[in-house]
């Protein structure tokens, strides 16, 4: 397992602008959680590259720390890093075969970030049901989706406007 930080004004210098599908988790972000500076994203990097470059193009002025996993037996590891990088927050990427929304790997990271009051995101209402805080992107419909119970646990905002599950 390997950790690589990205900052989003670097990946903005690489990458064309265009709307990407973390477009709407960004903005949702940045307006219900303003004090977020890092946010975390737990994948298998190069199989998720391109979710990551848009991931990072969608959050500009936040710090994006990607924790490199190649598989769930890998998890117990991120989430040691994380704990010691502590991120005000993490994002689930829909699409990635180790963490994304839904597996087991997604599960166990959402309940361990609760744990340790740190929200998490999702762009799916899969990921929104599986525990995520909120959730918004096109596995939502575009619907800005809320789960209060998470946000409870965790101490974050829930987005204004945005649906219960």
């Amino acid at each position: 397992m390997k950790l690589v930080t990205l900052l989003s004004a670097a990946a903005l210098l690489s990458m064309p602008l265009t709307a990407g599908d973390y477009d709407a988790i960004g903005k949702a972000i940045r307006h219900t959680w303003p004090q977020c500076g890092t946010i975390a994203v737990v994948c298998d990097a190069a199989a998720s590259k391109g979710a990551v470059d848009s991931l990072a193009g969608s959050l500009p002025g936040i710090k994006l720390m990607v924790v490199d996993v190649k598989g769930p037996q890998e998890m117990g590891k991120a989430m040691g890093t994380l704990g010691a990088r502590k991120p005000d927050a993490v994002i689930l990427l829909a699409g990635d075969h180790v963490a994304g929304d839904g597996s087991s790997a997604a599960s166990f990271l959402i309940q361990r970030m609760a744990a340790a009051k740190v929200p998490t995101a999702a762009t799916t209402e899969a990921g929104v049901k599986q525990g995520a805080v909120m959730g918004v992107g096109p596995g939502t419909g575009g619907r800005l989706l809320a789960n209060a119970k998470a946000a409870s646990a965790t101490g974050a905002a829930v987005p204004q406007g945005a649906t219960q599950i």
